[in-house]
């Protein structure tokens, strides 16, 4: 089986063929700023990336003859994880989001390749809008302003299914009680089930700890005032949310590379910062070990930040009393795209109808 997938991001696609699970093609397609300013939305950027995706392919000497084409899934309404067909009423709704983001465009991108290619599938798996939230953890104080999820659900269970696999002794991930942490330009922290995530924050636009560059939880009076102080416009308002927030808002920067290197340098501001932010982390993690009654079999750490032996090591020394903790640097959601697309292929998995 020959698999094309698709993940697009701010400022990269992320491109990977493979054959089976083999993979014969791995790219980033880096997107400058420039490129982009060009497009007004980010729905607009669909021909550009798509165009780029299938000239990458053909640059490397490989024919466009897939037997599926799964795409990182979008921001759609909140729906049960698994794998699902790109149909009519998914691209509808991707059309015009009620969320912005450039995985919107993974869907639409996979459909189209596909829709060209005899007999082939397009296809996507576990999007960041899964929702297999306990009823009790949508309640909020407000009647009209339940919880919703938005986090990094296809990493986090193929972080999962991995760490079964190396270290469950013969247990699956739905067999096993995890606290997943994927540590990235968002951060998310799931409590993970016996395979059901119940619990995990919005790490897209105002929930849990801030990060490089989201601002997590804020104090919501202070956010009102904010709002009706007439010094910003919605939108600049709401990259102080998400964008404009967090490390970068902080410090100028969301390297955490280089932030510690400024720590070791004696930048006082820059120690304070980080700390707080793997402080945050921290207090995460423990409400999600709360959500499991405190049964969690180990504490998994990914993602890019996931890289940083700074974070990773101060963050284990305050959680590490809850659970044992592992490590899983960067991010197997290209393998993860693959894994659900062959599934599919050889009927081991049912593609869900999304409605």
């Amino acid at each position: 089986m020959r698999i094309l997938t698709i993940n697009p991001g701010s400022t990269s696609t992320k491109i990977a063929v493979y054959d089976d699970l083999k993979p014969v093609l791995v790219q980033t397609i880096r997107h400058t700023v420039a490129e982009l300013a060009q497009f007004p939305q980010i729905n607009d950027q669909f021909e550009f990336r798509k165009n780029l995706v299938i000239e990458a392919i053909r640059d490397n000497d490989m024919p466009l003859q897939f037997d599926a084409v799964v795409g990182r899934g979008g921001l759609l309404k909140p729906i049960p994880g698994g794998v699902y067909e790109v149909n009519d009423v998914m691209l509808k709704e991707l059309e015009h989001p009620m969320r912005k983001h450039a995985c919107n465009l993974g869907c639409r991108i996979a459909y189209d390749i596909a829709s060209g290619i005899p007999g082939c599938r397009a296809l996507t798996a576990d999007p960041g809008v899964v929702d297999e939230l306990d009823d009790v953890a949508r309640v909020t104080g407000s009647p009209i302003m339940p919880r919703i999820t938005t986090w990094h659900a296809l990493n986090q269970r193929a972080i999962g299914r991995r760490f079964a696999a190396e270290y469950g002794k013969g247990r699956k991930y739905r067999d096993m009680n995890l606290v997943i942490c994927h540590l990235g330009g968002g951060i998310s922290i799931g409590a993970h089930r016996k395979g059901r995530c119940i619990d995990v924050n919005n790490a897209l636009d105002g929930e849990g700890p801030f990060s490089p560059e989201r601002a997590g939880t804020l104090p919501s009076g202070a956010l009102i005032d904010l709002c009706y102080s007439n010094r910003y416009t919605i939108d600049e308002l709401k990259k102080r949310i998400s964008g404009k927030a967090g490390l970068s808002a902080h410090l100028g920067t969301t390297d955490v590379a280089e932030i510690v290197k400024s720590i070791e340098k004696g930048d006082k501001k820059a120690e304070l910062v980080l700390n707080a932010m793997i402080y945050q982390i921290s207090k995460s993690v423990g409400g999600a070990a709360v959500a499991l009654y405190g049964k969690v079999d180990a504490i998994l750490l990914t993602g890019g930040i996931a890289y940083s032996d700074y974070v990773t090591s101060r963050i284990r020394e305050r959680v590490r009393f809850l659970a044992p903790v592992y490590i899983y640097p960067g991010e197997d959601e290209m393998l993860a795209l693959a894994m659900n697309g062959i599934g599919v292929l050889k009927g081991e998995v049912t593609a869900k109808e999304y409605k």
